[in-house]
């Protein structure tokens, strides 16, 4: 590797929604930017969570020099666990984000961590990179855009971003670091690309928390309010707005428990006492005296509010006075799921409140005026636009060629492609291993696409099992076949089809032992076949068809 070159080398968030990170290398140093998770699709069955592939960072582990973290949704930590059992470095972030990657760490039982609060206009050392700090506003708080000073010029990442004029917390964006920034001369300009597509400005929060009054003070019943556990100022509003309407706030979902005991801990939510109560503590109170805060605003089948909605929560059943609002937009891929759950809480008789129109929720992400506005504050040579879809990296891209960037200078890429720069030149270089892991239960990596594609063909087929016992050495016939089929066919109503299915399997146990064929992978080989070529015949269906045999003396 030419030591005179930076990298720049994107592992997830490009092309996609979700599990963020980027690596900086120079030489032999290398600073990590951001760990996230990604949620499955509904194709992905039984996956929970898909993370970034850390291959790349393992093989280089002994150059990594420190992982540095723009805030604290999961998009951004949710993976860190998953890369400290792998790969030990030292962890910045800021106070609220420390806070919840520890809790993180201890649920997952990593063991051996450094996590180190920073602040807003601080500044670290890692290897040849000197990393700064600044605040921008986002809908949690402590909030980071992230610049890194290298031999070859500086590099200003944005991290999530919006341009809030009046954010909950009083904090403005730090426009003096980036405009400083930009008058020193920025080489490279990394940023959020998630809103690219959208006209205008981002509203800001303040408009939420002014809805969320509204809607508290008009509801007769219980409030139920949905939202991501890691919105802690979302959060904030609601236990305000149920301050200001003598209502007790319950909080459900682990994951939301966990944030919110966090967040209180540490001084980032605040609430007078005895307003937050035990989740076993709503029966002492009426409907119109309790709040509760649950997960659940992307439909997520086992999250809080969709087992509200399927009547299926332990503790909490819909009733018809009930006002749910889903303080959260659907993460593109979840509409259906988010509008089923909508469809049984107003078949409930729940009063839901949803939808832009609302203004129960506002993204925390800038929009194409607050892209336009960093872009000519930093007025980089260079500018790759990341965290987004494709088209809004392209949409990006040309906005960033509107204000002048060159066209040449703009570059757009995917997971695993190597940006690299000397002071005057930029390119796209090689590829490195990228791509998606999938993690279902305890296990991270075993399940691949070969596995999710029997999953989705068991789900949409169902599956032929195929029974005998034969005698060892001669494929002679002492049990079965017997056939038992499980999502393929209602067997009482199919018994004709069993018969062909049963006889075509006899025939080729025939053939076999004419043929002096007793090996059991052959065997299986030709059941399955002949099998699947009659049952598509009759039924347009593809099966799965495992053949067990079982071999005695």
């Amino acid at each position: 590797m030419a030591k005179e070159k930076l990298q720049i080398i994107p592992l997830g968030g490009l092309g996609e929604i979700g599990k963020n990170m980027t690596v900086f290398r120079y030489g032999d140093d290398i600073v990590v930017l951001d760990s996230g998770l990604a949620f499955p699709d509904n194709e992905m069955l039984g996956i929970d969570i898909v993370i970034p592939d850390f291959s790349y960072l393992i093989e280089n582990k002994d150059k990594v020099r420190a992982i540095v973290i723009t805030h604290g949704h999961e998009d951004h930590i949710g993976s860190l666990s998953y890369l400290l059992k792998e790969v030990s470095a030292p962890v910045y972030a800021t106070r609220l984000t420390c806070g919840l990657i520890e809790g993180k760490l201890k649920e997952n039982r990593v063991g051996k961590y450094q996590l180190n609060v920073v602040k807003s206009g601080d500044e670290i050392t890692a290897g040849v990179f000197k990393v700064g700090f600044f605040h921008v506003n986002h809908s949690i708080p402590d909030s980071c855009g992230i610049y890194f000073r290298t031999p070859v010029g500086t590099v200003v990442h944005s991290g999530d971003f919006k341009i809030d004029y009046t954010p909950v917390d009083g904090k403005m964006m730090d426009f003096k670091k980036i405009t400083e920034l930009g008058n020193r001369g920025v080489l490279v300009y990394c940023a959020d690309s998630t809103n690219a597509e959208r006209a205008g400005h981002t509203p800001s929060e303040k408009t939420v928390s002014a809805a969320l009054m509204r809607e508290f003070e008009q509801a007769r019943g219980r409030i139920i309010l949905a939202t991501f556990a890691s919105n802690v100022s979302r959060l904030q509003m609601a236990i305000d707005a149920a301050v200001a309407n003598q209502r007790k706030v319950a909080v459900f979902g682990r994951s939301m428990v966990n944030v919110v005991g966090i967040a209180l801990e540490i001084g980032y939510l605040t609430a007078p006492k005895g307003t937050i109560i035990d989740s076993d503590e709503i029966n002492r109170y009426r409907a119109d005296q309790l709040c509760i805060l649950t997960t659940g605003s992307q439909g997520e089948p086992m999250a809080g509010l969709s087992r509200m909605a399927d009547g299926a929560h332990r503790q909490i059943q819909i009733h018809p006075n009930d006002t749910v609002i889903l303080s959260a937009s659907p993460i593109p891929g979840n509409e259906t799921s988010v509008g089923r759950t909508i469809d049984k809480l107003v078949k409930l008789g729940a009063h839901v409140v949803h939808g832009s129109d609302k203004k129960v929720h506002v993204s925390g992400h800038g929009s194409q005026e607050e892209l336009k506005m960093m872009l000519s504050l930093i007025r980089p040579r260079f500018f790759i636009p990341m965290h987004g879809e494709y088209r809004m990296l392209h949409k990006h891209a040309e906005i960033a060629e509107s204000l002048g960037v060159k066209r040449d200078n703009i570059l757009i890429g995917e997971n695993g492609q190597i940006f690299e720069f000397t002071g005057r030149k930029g390119r796209l270089a090689d590829k490195v291993q990228a791509g998606k892991v999938y993690v279902d239960g305890l296990g991270v990596g075993d399940v691949g696409n070969i596995v999710i594609r029997d999953r989705q063909q068991l789900s949409q087929d169902g599956m032929v099992i195929v029974t005998m016992v034969l005698e060892k050495g001669s494929a002679q016939v002492l049990a079965g076949p017997d056939i038992v089929s499980r999502g393929f066919i209602y067997m009482r109503d199919s018994e004709a089809l069993i018969r062909e299915m049963t006889r075509r399997v006899d025939a080729v146990i025939e053939r076999c032992a004419d043929n002096n064929i007793t090996e059991w992978n052959v065997i299986k080989t030709q059941i399955r076949d002949t099998l699947s070529r009659y049952i598509f015949e009759k039924t347009r269906r593809r099966p799965m068809i495992l053949p067990i045999i079982q071999e005695v003396h």
